[in-house]
């Protein structure tokens, strides 16, 4: 069997992927605005149905350009979602990425309450005199403890990116998200995942280093 391949060089792949993600998307409406973001996604995934399921509050990708432009720090629920972010690109802006998930006082409290890491992590994100953003792209039991911290008035996040994936919780914990009144990017339904979650900060990186003069 003959397999017809692409005469693509190497530097070429990524522009020539995004040809065809534009191309197969075809008349496929976007928000104004997000269309890197969710093209960035299909690329990262392969799935289309990112340009459906991806959510944005009003107004969000502009307030998170500007957040990062001041400084905000990301922190992230996984080492993977942290490994992927372009940590390069936002220390240019005075920020840092987090993740708690491994330290000792987190698995130490988790353990004492009766919780999750990713629980205890979310609290220790919250004292941290900082703005924030949080890229969660694994366990939604760090979006309801978000969700929670909110309702108490001990956090305003400057962006909750929530695309964890799975089976239990996972529906229920982004719908509380976009019923916090926080500033959201949320992939509804299962899917999601850690590379998600990296794949959307640095979507938002490139669109500031796009607009750079």
């Amino acid at each position: 069997m003959k397999v017809e391949l692409e005469n693509v060089k190497p530097m070429e792949i990524e522009k020539r992927s995004f040809e065809i993600i534009t191309e197969e998307l075809g008349d496929t409406q976007l928000v104004p605005g997000t269309e890197l973001i969710v093209k960035r996604c299909i690329h990262t995934s392969a799935d289309f149905d990112y340009a459906e399921n991806l959510c944005f509050s009003e107004g969000v990708v502009q307030r998170a350009l500007e957040a990062i432009k001041a400084g905000a720090c990301i922190v992230t629920d996984t080492q993977m979602a942290k490994a992927g972010i372009n940590k390069r690109a936002l220390a240019r802006y005075g920020g840092e990425v987090y993740c708690f998930m491994s330290d000792e006082d987190v698995a130490k409290i988790a353990k004492e309450n009766g919780t999750t890491r990713a629980t205890a992590s979310m609290d220790k994100a919250a004292s941290l005199d900082k703005k924030l953003i949080f890229a969660i792209g694994n366990a939604p039991t760090a979006l309801v403890r978000l969700y929670e911290l909110i309702e108490d008035g001990k956090l305003a996040p400057e962006l909750i990116i929530g695309v964890p994936v799975g089976f239990v919780n996972v529906v229920q914990s982004k719908e509380l998200i976009m019923e916090s009144g926080a500033p959201y990017i949320v992939a509804k339904g299962r899917k999601g995942g850690s590379n998600i979650a990296a794949c959307i900060c640095n979507a938002l990186l490139y669109m500031i280093d796009n607009r750079r003069d």
